[in-house]
């Protein structure tokens, strides 16, 4: 349909990245979405480096097309997850919690793209100096941990300042918001919460159901008060928490209780107690069906839209 400077960088058919979402985003669902012709992405996590290789060896039984690898630099096994990277020769690494640049000369040397999530304009220059390939540049719509600026301002802001390719992210989920991102400024968007829905993820149905029952309102942000926001659909454990922070509860005492929780939703489908990590896209999103679907009509509502706004400049 149409290409982007992301599209040859990361050589994929489509500028759409998927999420690397923690418990989520295994090699079932970033095969499919390479296979569809975006980027399918495994969240490695808190993984220990051994489930990391078999969700690699996982994809590349199922597609030849390029894929990544989402590295959570405060993992504990991080340092043993890059190595597995580096010997699995995985052609992407997206990162987050942490700067790259001790991991970035190995990583490039053996032809990975690094492509770091960052929240802020700052954080945006300092990877490019780093040398990175591009930014995820992540607003606080997305699902999970988030930062403090909403993604209509931080792209064309981090487009402005960095001559590498910017990825958007948080608050898309259909034609529009790629068509919005690439008006930003943006070369291709990652998506997160629509892709929780594909058929190939392994997530609880309960988790999903969740997420297409949810209305406009219902993805929230709790833990402010520990400095670590998280964005999920509320229910009894966002409750509780909230009632935490209201009384004054020590962080630590809030942190505590949302060791496993993410876990407890999307593996055991506890959508009450459990965390339930979702963008504010979720209001949008009605259906489960296959990545391949979600990405063919993303696409042609993209491109519908930038074909009308063609015309109506003609």
């Amino acid at each position: 349909m149409f290409k982007t400077e992301l599209c040859d960088l990361l050589d994929i058919k489509y500028p759409i990245i998927q999420g690397g979402m923690a418990w989520v985003a295994t090699g079932e669902l970033a095969a499919a979405v390479s296979e569809a012709g975006g980027l399918g992405i495994i969240g490695a996590g808190n993984a220990p480096a051994d489930i990391v290789r078999e969700e690699i060896k996982k994809v590349k039984s199922q597609t030849k097309n390029p894929f990544g690898v989402n590295a959570m630099l405060l993992s504990p096994h991080i340092d043993e997850v890059i190595e597995v990277i580096l010997e699995e020769e995985v052609p992407v690494v997206t990162t987050g919690a942490g700067n790259p640049a001790k991991y970035l000369d190995k990583l490039q040397d053996m032809g990975a793209k690094v492509i770091p999530v960052v929240p802020s304009v700052a954080l945006a220059k300092r990877m490019a100096r780093y040398g990175v390939d591009a930014v995820i540049a992540e607003g606080n719509e997305a699902g999970g941990h988030i930062g403090q600026l909403s993604t209509m301002p931080l792209i064309p802001q981090v487009a402005d300042e960095v001559n590498i390719p910017v990825i958007a992210a948080g608050g898309v989920a259909d034609g529009r918001g790629v068509a919005s991102a690439l008006a930003l400024g943006a070369k291709g968007v990652q998506i997160g919460t629509r892709f929780v829905c594909a058929s190939e993820c392994i997530a609880h149905d309960n988790y999903k159901k969740a997420i297409v029952k949810a209305k406009d309102r219902d993805a929230i942000v709790t833990a402010r008060s520990t400095g670590h926001p998280v964005r999920n659909l509320k229910n009894k454990l966002t409750r509780k928490i909230k009632k935490m922070e209201e009384e004054g509860a020590p962080k630590e005492e809030i942190e505590e209780l949302g060791i496993g929780r993410l876990r407890q939703a999307v593996i055991d489908g506890d959508t009450k107690e459990g965390t339930v990590m979702a963008g504010q896209v979720a209001g949008m999103i009605n259906e489960i069906k296959p990545a391949a679907d979600m990405i063919e009509e993303i696409m042609r509502e993209t491109k519908e839209i930038l074909e009308d706004n063609c015309q109506l400049v003609k």
